[in-house]
């Protein structure tokens, strides 16, 4: 989940010869350092896009530009109206109310966040398709002979990309909001109550307008991630901007084109950006500064109770039992696929590069974030934010900004090499995992930075201030002090980097080497054959990778909630 631009401290200081000085140049100099290497791939995406070989603009948008813009704007707001509607009605009924089931659907509720959206689509393909299990039995049930006695809506199509898509990304508003929700004043809605407003009238003019901050900032991410996808709609056959920088760059062997696309793509992320920050400009949501009362939740009962629980189960067996099911059940027809060619090496390239991934991403990201912290220049402090910006570059156009110029550099690495020693080294960095690792660090060097930024926020300033008037080195204090404190966040940081990059799927199929699979990669070949059979084990196992980063997301809320009662 993308993080806030990090607070930083005032101008730190450190002890030397009985006075106390700023420190870190090194460290400043190393944040930098990554900073440029963060933003590399996005400049060049621009560099490449505004000075292609061949230009090909007007082609594209006389042809498929126009098709592309109004599959992906129409993906975009429906994903964006329906996973609101769902997240925060569901948080709605979880805060303000207490139905049958209420205790464990406030936390199955995110269980979908466990199940990669392509998943989603091949489960509900298989299910409600014309030789599914749906369509099997209605035809079984009323004697119809075939498609033409009765109407089944069309599942390979934009609407169904929406419902899937809505339903794998719902949580993160929901979880916004919920947290939003609990943080408000139970008066306000004490007073409302007693002016004599209904129910319905309670959540149009006051739920939603003290939670609006928090359902336009999960609707942001979820709209960027819908911008970003690519699994769903290529299963759909549903045509998009990220489609179509696969369809130039591959099939029509034009990298210039790609950039182009790619470049349309971050316009919208950013814009997106943009307007959910424009739009609370200009409102301000303050608290009381008095500890304010929790809301008291109202208790259904009879019917009412049982809709709401039934509202909160649709979305969960939609977005993970179904998927769920549907593989399990393929993966229990078809035993032999656990031991199937591929799948061993896939989970091996798949632990190999989301691991290296990760330990990379979050010893870089410690390593700026303290030096920043150090240094307090402001150049640095400049560049931080400005990091943030990979996870909004969907995986496809981080792939167009590494591996053209990647190759350009391999191809020089390795003719130099030749002309030295007459060894021919073959492709380095772009023909083996380095692309994958490097796209996985610049994409999701956010969550790590987000999570050392707060760990570090955690250490009470004394201590460092203590250890260096002591003769403690930078580097010492880093070592013996912060990382034995931050032990928790930095493992919490580890593993949901780790299932990000196991989730990842365009930025992967774009740059592995040839004959190099991953889960995520073999689960999108053997469901684009039809083989689900095949294709189970794999996805499976990305599900159950996924379920780890629920369980952590989970933890922090729960103790989040605690620590709140306990106020």
């Amino acid at each position: 989940m993308p993080k806030s631009a990090p607070s930083l401290p005032a101008r730190p200081i450190s002890a030397s010869r009985g006075r106390l000085r700023p420190a870190g140049g090194l460290w400043s100099l190393g944040a930098v350092v990554i900073a440029v290497l963060v933003l590399a791939p996005i400049l060049a995406v621009g560099w490449m896009a505004l000075d292609p070989r061949d230009n090909i603009w007007p082609h594209l948008i006389a042809t498929v530009l126009p098709r592309y813009l109004i599959n992906t704007a129409v993906l975009t707001g429906g994903v964006g109206l329906l996973a609101s509607a769902i997240g925060a009605g569901a948080a709605w009924l979880v805060v303000m109310y207490r139905f049958p089931g209420h205790r464990i659907l406030q936390w199955l509720l995110l269980l979908p966040l466990a199940i990669p959206a392509y998943v989603g689509a091949y489960a509900l393909t298989d299910f409600l398709d014309y030789s599914g299990p749906m369509q099997t039995a209605m035809r079984g049930a009323f004697g119809w002979a075939s498609a033409r006695d009765y109407w089944f809506p069309e599942i390979r199509s934009r609407e169904a990309a929406v419902v899937v898509l809505s339903a794998a990304l719902y949580p993160y508003i929901y979880l916004i909001t919920r947290a939003a929700l609990r943080e408000q004043s139970g008066a306000s809605y004490e007073v409302a109550r007693a002016l004599g407003t209904g129910p319905w009238a309670l959540v149009w003019r006051v739920g939603l307008p003290l939670a609006r901050p928090a359902i336009a900032a999960g609707a942001a991410i979820a709209m960027m991630e819908t911008v970003a996808d690519f699994g769903v709609v290529d299963h759909f056959g549903v045509q998009t901007l990220t489609t179509g920088i696969f369809s130039t760059w591959l099939s029509g062997g034009n990298a210039g084109g790609a950039a182009q696309l790619a470049l349309v793509i971050l316009g919208i992320v950013l814009a997106l950006l943009m307007v959910e920050k424009l739009s609370r400009r200009r409102v301000q949501y303050y608290q009381s500064a008095r500890q304010a009362r929790p809301v008291q939740a109202q208790r259904l009962k009879g019917a009412a109770g049982w809709v709401a629980t039934l509202a909160c189960v649709l979305p969960v067996a939609l977005g993970f039992v179904l998927p769920v099911a549907v593989m399990g059940g393929h993966a229990l027809a078809n035993p032999e696929a656990w031991f199937g060619r591929g799948l061993g090496l896939a989970l091996w390239h798949t632990i190999l590069t989301g691991g290296a991934a990760a330990a990379i991403t979050v010893t870089l990201a410690l390593f700026m974030v303290y030096g920043v912290r150090l240094s307090g220049q402001r150049l640095p402090r400049a560049v931080l934010p400005l990091t943030t910006l990979g996870y909004a570059a969907p995986g496809a156009v981080l792939a167009v900004g590494i591996l053209i110029p990647l190759a350009g550099l391999d191809h020089a690495l390795a003719d130099t090499v030749l002309a030295l020693t007459g060894y021919d080294p073959g492709l380095l960095l772009t023909g083996s995992a380095f692309a994958i690792i490097l796209a996985y660090v610049v994409r999701f060097f956010a969550i790590a930075q987000g999570a050392s930024d707060a760990a570090f926020g955690r250490v009470p300033p004394s201590l460092p201030m203590a250890a260096r008037s002591l003769g403690r080195t930078p580097g010492g204090v880093l070592r013996s002090l912060y990382l034995p404190l931050m032990r928790g966040s930095v493992g919490s940081a580890l593993l949901l980097v780790f299932v990000d990059c196991v989730k990842e799927l365009p930025a992967t199929l774009l740059l592995r080497p040839f004959n190099f699979e991953t889960l995520a990669t073999r689960t999108q070949e053997k469901a684009s054959l039809e083989n689900l059979g095949d294709a189970s084990p794999a996805a499976l196992l990305v599900c159950a990778v996924g379920l780890v980063a629920v369980a952590i997301l989970a933890r922090a809320d729960a103790a989040r909630a605690d620590l709140a009662r306990s106020r």
